[in-house]
């Protein structure tokens, strides 16, 4: 068998041939490879019928306990099989292209079993992905890693295609996992990098084609291309069949959710697409096709109306992840670099701002994307990082985002707005299946789904930032121009439109009012106010109904009512008033009775005169118990420490204390160890402890470290070498002690959180 310690790409294996006889292979040879047929897979059948599932189980089961038996496999019959075994290849590949991704789960089937099985398919596949991306599993078995990257290469067992595909299918929940795997690869074969710098530009075609299918005009050379008088006119979202807008919209969505994905779980590569202009193409893209594929799914009729939501969601979707690859675009090779702190940061404090001014002209893209990462939170974070940044360029591009903003109609949120449905241009529909890239009911809308989802205004509810006669202007301002219009459907369009009439004139001309708004009556009359409650009607307090309660009183005693001290009495008067003492003698008269002896006739209860409330009676239950009274003189705390006078209370002369302390002495002397001090002499413990310390050093054979002199001779007498050596020690030391070396600590303290700044 293999020898350990070696790698199995120089490993030599002896095992019986087809004659019997034995032969010596290599570990990684063909004829090694079992024979074994692996299943391609088949995604879940979408209508649910009793046979395609029953064949889809089957069929599923297959390939999971394939794989089962392929992760048991030795490390050396794992590569055999892996490396020669071309049916594997092609179940691996099958379910990397066919496998339903994060917005494809909604449509499955509800069946337990369907659902337990694709689990335990999923599973086995990237345990055998993890495994074949692994070149060393234990220290006996490993590859070479220039021979790994060579086999993984060579025999396609990785590429582009996969590497995204597996992003896309397993990157919720493994991306630790994942971007190892993914690291590990580039790291051991370079060439990966390569066919990555070439796939890009593939993956920019993806929105030529769209927008060319969806018959809009494309940037780059195929725009400068004249068109033919006899070319056929393409067709466009508004005209072509639903099935080819469908397959366009899945497409995309598609695309920007595997895109996505890879960018965010392998960062590296987001140099080769920065290197390639992406961020130049993509808001472009996006204002072109975007409003036109929103445009084709609200106004065009479906008979499906499951298909128009579903179809909604998806382009929601991916509008929501070509803005989070363009923030992960800039922040990689932009704003992380210079907060880092690296070299030439001025360059990419100038790149990400000129990226930003060149999202200016795209001012949906900009509104959707300033809505999900304000541009503001990233320009405050360069000033902070190059406080040498042009503040005439940032409040340019500041005012740029302001105005794209007002341009757009929609109004900058002021939270994060939370929606139930997953489908907006429906508000009785319910929402769609949570799936797993995250997309749940509970996910806030953004881009497309914003405008047709702004927020519902009520008629008296809400706060209307103009005063009462410049509301009334406005309105008249308006039907002034549109005199059939009704005063509460332009309510509703001022509140909609932040109460700009320029703006409510030219989309009702141009009829591109919000959804919300074309579900009104155009001649809807002004609502009538509603009669706020009166307030006293609602009030609680403690002076309610009482003799001076005037909101509920017509008649108020005003002779009890004065203010300061009343007129016509003096101070004799008031205190000569001794009407209190007359309200407080019937309560004290109660306590003149004083009784010693009650008696209580046979059969009188004695509550009448609460005698069952309390028992006066001594308790002697512990009368005979004569607690300490048999314990031994010996075990008396006073033996323990013998009774001192305080010095206080003593008498007798000054010599006689002197004798008495000469005494005590000689006691201490020869009674060291019974004697319980209070406090010790320090002058004797530190003789104690520098006796026990020599005592120690001597047993060890160490020096007895020399004491300090920095004093040393006169001024004039000149220093010796011990005094030079000190004064050093105690200059380089100093800050270890005493009030030292504050500013520098205090910086420590600081930039450790402890201290606010």
């Amino acid at each position: 068998m293999a020898c350990a310690r070696v790698p199995l790409d120089e490993q030599q294996v002896t095992e019986a041939g087809p004659s019997g006889k034995e032969r010596t292979l290599a570990a990684l040879h063909p004829d090694r490879k079992e024979e074994r047929c692996f299943v391609p897979y088949k995604p879940p059948p979408g209508d649910g019928s009793p046979a395609e599932v029953e064949e889809f189980l089957e069929q599923a089961r297959f390939i999971a306990e394939d794989l089962e038996w392929l992760l048991a496999l030795p490390h050396d019959k794992f590569w055999c099989q892996v490396v020669f075994d071309e049916s594997l290849q092609r179940c691996l590949d099958s379910y990397l292209r066919q496998a339903p991704r994060g917005l494809d789960l909604s449509t499955l089937p509800p069946s337990p079993a369907v659902a337990d099985v694709q689990r335990a398919v999923h599973k086995a596949v990237f345990l055998t992905f993890l495994r074949m991306a692994t070149h060393k599993e234990s220290k006996e078995h490993f590859i070479t890693p220039a021979v790994f990257g060579e086999i993984i290469y060579d025999n396609f067992l990785f590429d582009i295609p996969k590497i995204l595909d597996l992003c896309v299918l397993f990157g919720k929940g493994n991306s630790p996992l994942l971007h190892k795997m993914i690291e590990n690869v580039f790291t051991q074969q370079p060439a990966y990098f390569n066919d990555l710098e070439e796939t890009v530009p593939t993956v920019l075609q993806v929105f030529d084609t769209i927008l060319e299918k969806c018959g809009l005009r494309c940037e780059g050379a195929a725009a400068m291309e004249p068109v033919k008088l006899s070319a056929q006119k393409q067709p466009t979202a508004m005209s072509m069949n639903l099935e080819e807008l469908g397959d366009i919209i899945l497409y995309l969505c598609d695309s920007t959710t595997t895109i996505h994905a890879f960018l965010d779980i392998f960062p590296a590569a987001c140099s080769s697409f920065h290197s390639h202009g992406f961020l130049s193409r993509l808001p472009p893209f996006y204002e072109a096709a975007v409003p036109d594929l929103e445009k084709a799914i609200r106004k065009r009729n479906f008979d499906d109306k499951s298909l128009q939501e579903d179809l909604w969601k998806r382009l929601s979707h991916s509008c929501r992840k070509m803005v989070e690859t363009t923030h992960l675009l800039l922040h990689h090779t932009c704003l992380q670099p210079i907060l880092e702190g690296r070299e030439n940061m001025q360059t990419f404090a100038e790149e990400l701002l000129q990226y930003f001014t060149s999202f200016l002209p795209e001012k949906r893209f900009l509104v959707d994307y300033d809505e999900q990462f304000p541009i503001a939170d990233d320009i405050s974070l360069l000033q902070q990082a190059l406080p040498v940044t042009d503040e005439t360029r940032t409040c340019y591009l500041l005012q740029g985002v302001e105005s794209s903003w007002d341009s757009t109609g929609r109004r900058r949120p002021a939270g994060r707005i939370q929606n139930e449905g997953a489908s907006s241009f429906s508000a009785n529909q319910g929402a769609a299946a949570a799936s797993s890239d995250g997309f749940g009911p509970q996910e806030r809308l953004r881009g497309a789904e914003a405008e047709l989802d702004a927020p519902q205004k009520g008629d008296n509810g809400a706060v209307c930032p103009v005063s009462g006669p410049e509301l009334e202007s406005l309105l008249s301002c308006i039907r002034d121009l549109l005199p059939d219009l009704g005063e509460g459907f332009l309510l509703a369009c001022l509140q909609e439109y932040d109460y700009n009439s320029e703006l409510v004139i030219n989309n009702i001309l141009e009829d591109r009012l919000a959804p919300n708004l074309e579900k009104l009556d155009r001649t809807m009359p002004r609502p009538v106010k509603e009669e706020l409650p009166a307030i006293l009607n609602n009030r609680s307090n403690v002076f309610d109904d009482d003799e001076f309660d005037i909101f509920r009183r017509d008649r108020v005693d005003m002779s009890r009512v004065w203010k300061g001290r009343r007129k016509g009495e003096t101070a004799r008067e008031m205190l000569n008033d001794k009407q209190h003492i007359a309200q407080q003698r019937a309560r004290y008269q109660t306590y003149e009775t004083v009784v010693d002896e009650v008696v209580v006739e046979p059969g009188e209860p004695g509550g009448a005169y609460d005698l069952d409330d309390y028992d006066d009676e001594y308790d002697d239950t512990y009368d005979m118990n004569q607690v300490g009274a048999n314990d031994l003189d010996g075990d008396s705390l006073l033996n323990r420490r013998p009774f001192t006078v305080p010095q206080v209370l003593r008498k007798g002369t000054k010599a006689e204390e002197e004798e008495q302390e000469e005494d005590e002495d000689e006691d201490v002397s020869q009674n060291h160890v019974n004697r319980d001090q209070f406090v010790q002499d320090p002058a004797l413990l530190r003789e104690r402890a520098e006796a026990k310390r020599a005592a120690m050093q001597q047993k060890k054979g160490l020096r007895p470290e020399r004491p300090s002199n920095v004093v040393g001779r006169p001024k004039g007498q000149g220093q010796t070498l011990e005094t030079f050596l000190d004064r050093r020690k105690k200059e380089a030391n100093k800050s270890r002690v005493s009030n030292h070396n504050r500013r520098t600590m205090a910086d420590r303290k600081r930039n450790k959180g402890m201290i606010p700044s």
